[in-house]
């Protein structure tokens, strides 16, 4: 879908191919230099490398019950948003969010788009019914990004989460009952 940024430029919300490996993969590394938001470090983000995103984005084009989109921005991508669908049986009903934006991107309304395309598809999804993830405490943004979307916090991990400067965060466990639990 396409959309229309405030600095003018265009946002398509897509899911990307295997030819998009290497803008993927620079964006991931970015994101893990910009924010210790994430749990990948810049040193781990360094790891990957175009083969191993080029997998990365084959399971998830192989694999009906994850989700993986992009935030496509005149050709370069600005950020992501993943849910996969708990591996077990039992856990089929869940999803686990993973989201990140480009720094330079913040406050042009990406998260909320990429927020509710994710949704959306598991609003279709025919067993996904709960959207959870945890958070750092420290990450007010996201956490009001969240709140507004209407996910609720069940309660937090104290120390959950040790930043590569030895601090410690809390992480603060988040969740959405969008349809009927079957």
């Amino acid at each position: 879908m396409l959309h229309f940024l405030p600095n003018g430029k265009q946002l398509v919300i897509r899911r990307p191919q295997v030819a998009d490996a290497a803008a993927c993969l620079k964006c991931f590394q970015q994101l893990t230099r910009e924010t210790d938001f994430l749990l990948y470090t810049p040193q781990e983000a360094q790891t990957f490398d175009l083969k191993k995103e080029e997998s990365f984005i084959q399971s998830y084009l192989q694999h009906p019950d994850h989700l993986f989109l992009v935030a496509d921005v005149e050709g370069e991508v600005v950020g992501s948003v993943s849910l996969n669908q708990g591996n077990f049986v039992k856990q089929h009903h869940r999803a686990m969010l993973g989201i990140g934006v480009l720094h330079s991107y913040w406050n042009m309304g990406i998260g909320r788009r990429l927020l509710t395309a994710a949704i959306r598809w598991a609003e279709a999804h025919p067993k996904i019914a709960i959207i959870h993830f945890e958070v750092l405490a420290t990450n007010e943004r996201a956490i009001q990004l969240y709140r507004n979307f209407n996910f609720t916090e069940h309660g937090r991990i104290p120390n959950g989460i040790r930043q590569p400067d030895g601090r410690l965060v809390d992480l603060v466990a988040m969740s959405k009952q969008i349809k009927p639990v079957h």
